[in-house]
């Protein structure tokens, strides 16, 4: 995935809320998330032994707190220092600092019932994906390059866990995933009807795409396990058919394969050298000879080979369809 990278306007996100402005003081915003005065009000919302449970996600939130925004001048000399000298540690302060991209978006998305802590980690994939394809030559802030990657892997990480049966599988089926509910919403706000030629007119697929996604959409899996009703002890595996052959039909496929045997073995006396020569090692043998290694071995062409050999195979027909009825159901 290659994204080139966005002005800072174009950014999906509100620049408060990934980072600082040109305009803010950077020790104001610095002050009020690692301040001596808030710093305490921190510690004790990580702490384990605080009187009001504390979430998993709390936790995480207040540890990214701790992290100060960056300006412009230090997140160019941490690059520098990544490209140039490899470093991990400007690496990981680039990172910590820029983790508000993947929260801010990913709360975007709780909307589709997905883990809260689930989205934040795919979209910290991202970051790291964008740290490795920014350019701070194009004069664009990381956090806004970044939420474009941070983005993207959330909406990967959706639409791969979405349903058990992955659904987009072409371009035009993921973008009706991402956009096919939105774009229903707008139309119904805009007083329009949203049916299915205004939805793929809109998002430029085909209707017949419209369709089928909002019925994968619409529909849900059933576990097999789940309990046919309230007063039975059944569950929906049970009331399904069985996929196995059944035991008649077994026994009348074994018996005929008995009699095609038997009958083969009557046919074999009826050939000549040469022919049950290619019936042995060209028809019915694991590992085949070609048409050129018989035609060689006999001295004929590859051409009268094959002749040969569709002629052994019309006589077969004739000879076991005489006695076999139910020659055409045979599966050898």
């Amino acid at each position: 995935m290659k994204r080139k990278n966005k002005p800072a306007a174009e950014a999906p996100l509100e620049p408060e809320i990934l980072g600082p402005s040109e305009e803010d003081p950077v020790e104001e915003q610095t002050k009020t998330d690692t301040g001596s005065d808030d710093a305490p009000a921190t510690r004790a919302a990580v702490d384990t032994t605080a009187v009001v449970p504390v979430t998993a996600l709390q936790q995480y939130l207040a540890e990214v707190r701790r992290h100060p925004y960056l300006t412009k001048e230090e997140e160019q000399r941490l690059f520098e220092e990544y490209r140039t000298h490899g470093s991990r540690e400007a690496a990981v302060k680039l990172i910590m600092a820029n983790l508000r991209v993947s929260v801010a978006i990913a709360s975007e998305y709780l909307h589709t019932g997905a883990d809260h802590m689930d989205l934040i980690q795919e979209g910290n994939v991202g970051l790291m994906q964008a740290i490795k394809k920014f350019d701070p030559s194009k004069n664009v802030r990381f956090y806004a390059y970044a939420a474009w990657w941070s983005r993207a892997y959330i909406l990967r990480y959706l639409l791969n866990t979405y349903r058990l049966v992955k659904i987009g599988t072409t371009q035009d089926q993921r973008k009706l995933f991402y956009n096919l509910k939105k774009e229903k919403a707008k139309l119904e706000r805009q007083g329009f009807a949203p049916d299915t030629k205004l939805l793929a007119d809109r998002l430029n697929v085909r209707e017949r795409d419209v369709v089928e996604m909002d019925q994968r959409l619409g529909n849900w899996e059933l576990s097999l396990d789940q309990p046919i009703g309230e007063e039975q002890d059944g569950t929906l595996l049970d009331v399904l058919p069985s996929q196995q052959v059944g035991a008649d039909e077994q026994l009348a496929q074994h018996q005929l394969q008995t009699l095609f045997r038997a009958k083969l073995a009557e046919f074999v006396k009826t050939l000549d050298e040469r022919d049950e020569d290619i019936l042995r090692n060209r028809l019915l043998s694991e590992t085949p000879l070609t048409l050129d290694d018989l035609g060689e071995k006999y001295g004929i062409t590859k051409e009268r080979t094959r002749q040969l050999e569709a002629r052994i195979i019309k006589r077969i027909r004739d000879y076991i369809k005489k006695d076999v009825k139910d020659f055409d159901r045979l599966r050898v």
